[in-house]
């Protein structure tokens, strides 16, 4: 049974005497009067240079702290929030409430937990002004180097263009093998962000007196991205979210419950305007990938085969507490399932196995997993994963290789879904059109102009 906590605290935020470590308190009331501390620490690669100002360092901490919290905040679901640092005005606390509610939507889902009015940030109406502080950038990025297709596409694009770029890399309480020996293979001395939980959190998620479930880490890291930015002097803070992450899983009690939300446009949008009204207009956070589909990613990075022995895409690769997967690619789920899929529209099937190190068309179990990514059955994993859409396109040109008849996933399309196809052509070619890119910076739009 879940302990009841009656209020979430975040306490403080400093950078410690190094210079290289944020410390980042809160703490848990209950109604026996018990508190529970929680910290976090946040180790960065160098020193806080000394020209950084002491409030635009504020600006930053102070919604990295709340950010953070998410994970201790979940772990009760209290419903009084205190702040003992920065007061917010109600523009702020909106945002704060959009981000745990819409970002912990799967929790909630799998929890069965009633999130209509939960999430209450405090703030004090009309007395709280918030001003961001300018500084000069460099006219440099930071590109988020994650392990797999993506980030990597977003890499060798923006070297391609000749733009200044430089690598960061996100761990969460462990170093993760595949990123730095695929970072030491390109050759690029990326900057190393390592965060580190509460070992509490760990230790009670096995008694069943806490919560446990998804966050959303694409927002922590967001946070994370732009304090890095700002810290080092870059004007650009880049990630690799692709348009098939607006696709939500499943609506919960009014709300569209979206695993990848904090990767969505929804979320970028948001995001990208609070750091330019309360942190700093001078460090932009933008998704390269955004106008592309999953699909068009895949057909793109297909041509880096360098990166193949050396890249994943599979979660299993990169988790916080649990041992991390001795094998780039665990092949049973759902994003396995997914990227397989994609790959083998463009890959033959010699090169797929090869890359997989299994053919996961042939495992027989999958089948209502890919039922679920096809979109004829129960709800869109939660992973992820592309459109319905893209996985009907991707698995079609693979079945018109005639490479997979004999699979058993393969058998499946054949039999359930390629009777209802029509018009493959036109929904090939809007799958893979370029999409939007006046939402991009001007100085990045051309990357886009000659793509194939």
């Amino acid at each position: 049974m879940i302990s009841q906590a009656t209020t979430f605290i975040f306490e403080s935020y400093s950078l410690e005497d190094d210079r290289k470590t944020i410390h980042l308190a809160y703490s848990v009331q209950f109604d026996s009067g018990r508190i529970l501390t929680l910290i976090s620490n946040i180790k960065l690669p160098a020193e806080v240079p000394p020209g950084i100002t002491t409030p635009l360092l504020d600006l930053v901490l102070h919604p990295l702290h709340l950010m953070v919290g998410v994970s201790y905040w979940k772990m009760y679901c209290p419903k009084e929030i205190v702040i003992k640092t920065r007061q917010l005005n109600e523009s702020q606390a909106v945002f704060w409430n959009t981000i745990y509610t819409k970002g912990l939507g799967e929790f909630f889902f799998k929890n069965e937990i009633d999130f209509r009015e939960l999430v209450s940030f405090p703030f004090e109406k009309g007395r709280v002004k918030s001003e961001p502080v300018y500084f000069e950038a460099k006219d440099r990025s930071l590109v988020g180097i994650a392990g797999g297709k993506d980030s990597l596409l977003s890499y060798e694009l923006l070297k391609k263009h000749h733009k200044d770029i430089k690598g960061v890399v996100f761990e969460t309480n462990q170093k993760f093998p595949l990123i730095s020996a695929l970072t030491a293979y390109m050759n690029e001395p990326a900057l190393f962000i390592r965060h580190t939980l509460d070992p509490k959190i760990y230790e009670l998620s096995k008694t069943g007196l806490i919560y446990n479930g998804h966050i959303p880490i694409s927002a922590v890291n967001a946070f994370l991205g732009v304090m890095t930015a700002v810290i080092y002097n870059y004007s650009y803070f880049i990630v690799s979210n692709e348009r098939s992450s607006n696709l939500g899983n499943v609506d919960y009690l009014g709300m569209e419950v979206n695993h990848q939300w904090s990767k969505s446009y929804e979320f970028e949008q948001l995001f990208s305007d609070y750091v330019k009204s309360h942190i700093t207009p001078s460090v932009q956070y933008f998704s390269l990938l955004r106008p592309l589909s999953e699909l068009k990613i895949v057909e793109l990075f297909s041509v880096y085969k360098i990166y193949f022995p050396h890249f994943s895409s599979c979660n299993k690769n990169f988790t916080a507490f649990k041992e991390t997967s001795r094998s780039k690619w665990c092949g049973v789920c759902a994003k396995c399932a997914f990227v397989f899929a994609m790959f083998s529209a463009y890959l033959t099937k010699k090169e797929l196995i090869e890359l997989f190190g299994k053919n996961i068309f042939a495992n027989k179990t999958l089948i209502p997993l890919y039922r679920q990514l096809l979109g004829i059955a129960d709800i869109k994993p939660f992973d992820c994963v592309g459109t319905f859409e893209e996985v009907l396109v991707a698995m079609y040109i693979a079945h018109e290789k005639g490479e997979y008849k004999d699979d058993a996933v393969m058998r499946m399309f054949s039999k359930e879904v390629m009777p209802q196809i029509s018009e493959m052509k036109k929904l090939h070619a809007a799958v893979c059109a370029v999409g939007d890119i006046t939402q991009l910076p001007h100085e990045f739009k051309n990357i886009f102009l000659t793509l194939p």
